[in-house]
């Protein structure tokens, strides 16, 4: 279960310090030490081995052993390796990386340069999501920086290993947070997702190997490298180990991101960090990782934030983003919302995904407006249920999944919909 020695905030420990995100700042705090101690006095196999012994797992969504990825890359090669770095946070509920691409960018730029060289990659691509101008001019602002101290470049560190670093800002799809819908946007094509295999380690960005990782999951790796895997393993749970930041958002006091251990239970970060339910409302159910995650309702909310929990209760991290509903939310409204996103982002190459998306959003809102029936409900279930599983990416599982949480938990609002043939929450929020 949960461990909490040390400090558990080291990820975000400097982020209120107005000089943190700067070259200076940074490397008076110690910054880049560990790329230092990497690069002069560890192999790239000894790198990758801490990593993997750590058990850091990605902090983007899917969960898997960040270590383990770095291991496929290729040693034989005689392609150049590249690394692509996943800024596009585009789940809604979910502004994690937000906050360290403008207060820590080069704490970002530090693991980059850890995992290029355990990697062997050459150049890296952080691909920004294009509504992330601010964010991407922190981070445009931390490369020139680094370029100019020869963090970057021909000679990183003076340890004569070169690597370099681009910025890529995106235009606004969701789908391009799915590795290979970026590597196809990266690529200046349409941002649709790849058939796998081969792997983007096997044939990535412009068909070179390519190792693509989350902007939270390189930011963890110079606290590894300094202090080691036995340390990291110190906080968290022993399948999930590490802290991560959550963000919470919704019906709460006190909206924003907390870094704490995963494993933290989901109530905990409710009504002691984030304040609870404002004007003492009731709170009726949580979202626990950004909007694609099936949601939870007040009765299941114990359950500690770490995958191998959630999954026991048909849900799973995602990205932490936690979004929470108090008793005046009409759940039928929140599927409309939801149906809505996944219909208009689905990029549209497979059947399911994009009939699916397009059928779940018609038929709950034909009930949501009191016109759906008992019969509509079950279209639902089993459209939703079509889906799943289906399509060459997630996307279809991410857009069924929500559905099919708000009807294991909440039929009854949608039965009241059909019985009454209106909305029975007045004080719900207006579509």
């Amino acid at each position: 279960m949960l461990k909490a020695p040390y400090v558990t905030n080291y990820l975000t420990e400097h982020f209120g310090e107005d000089d943190y995100g700067t070259l200076e700042g940074y490397k008076r705090r110690g910054g880049y030490e560990a790329a230092r101690k990497a690069l002069s006095q560890m192999s790239p196999e000894e790198v990758i081995d801490q990593v993997k012994d750590s058990g850091l797992q990605g902090r983007g969504g899917a969960g898997f052993s960040t270590g383990m990825k770095w291991s496929f890359m290729p040693k034989d090669s005689d392609k150049p390796k590249y690394l692509a770095c996943n800024a596009d946070e585009s789940e809604p509920g979910s502004f994690k990386d937000r906050i360290i691409l403008e207060r820590g960018p080069h704490l970002m730029l530090e693991g980059i340069l850890i995992a290029a060289w355990a990697t062997g990659a050459e150049k890296t691509f952080i691909y920004c999501r294009g509504e992330y101008a601010f964010p991407g001019a922190c981070v445009q602002r931390a490369i020139d920086e680094a370029y100019a101290a020869g963090v970057f470049g021909k000679n990183a560190l003076g340890t004569g290993f070169q690597h370099d670093v681009v910025l890529m800002l995106g235009a606004g799809a969701y789908i391009c947070g799915e590795e290979t819908g970026l590597l196809e946007s990266l690529e200046g094509k349409k941002g649709q997702p790849r058939k796998k295999p081969p792997f983007p380690a096997q044939y990535g960005a412009f068909g070179m190997p390519t190792t693509v990782n989350n902007v939270e999951s390189f930011s963890h790796v110079p606290f590894i490298i300094n202090n080691g895997a036995e340390w990291f393993k110190g906080f968290g749970t022993d399948k999930s180990p590490g802290t991560t930041i959550f963000g919470v958002s919704g019906h709460v006091v006190r909206p924003g991101l907390y870094e704490l251990p995963l494993g933290t239970r989901l109530d905990e970060i409710i009504f002691e960090h984030a304040g609870g339910v404002p004007g003492g409302k009731k709170l009726k159910g949580a979202i626990p990782g950004g909007m694609s995650m099936p949601i939870l309702p007040a009765g299941q909310l114990e359950v500690p934030m770490a995958n191998e929990f959630l999954r026991e209760h048909k849900t799973m991290l995602g990205t932490g983003g936690i979004m929470v509903m108090d008793e005046t939310t009409c759940m039928v409204r929140a599927g409309v919302v939801i149906s809505y996103f996944f219909r208009d982002e689905s990029c549209g190459q497979c059947t399911q995904c994009r009939e699916g998306t397009g059928w779940m959003h018609k038929v709950i809102e034909r009930i949501e407006r009191g016109a759906g029936t008992d019969r509509d409900i079950g279209i639902l279930e089993d459209v939703a249920a079509k889906m799943e599983g289906q399509t060459i990416c997630a996307f279809a599982d991410a857009a069924a999944w929500p559905i099919q949480g708000l009807l294991r938990h909440f039929r009854n609002d949608f039965e009241e919909h059909v019985s009454r043939k209106k909305c029975p929450f007045s004080e719900s929020f207006e579509l």
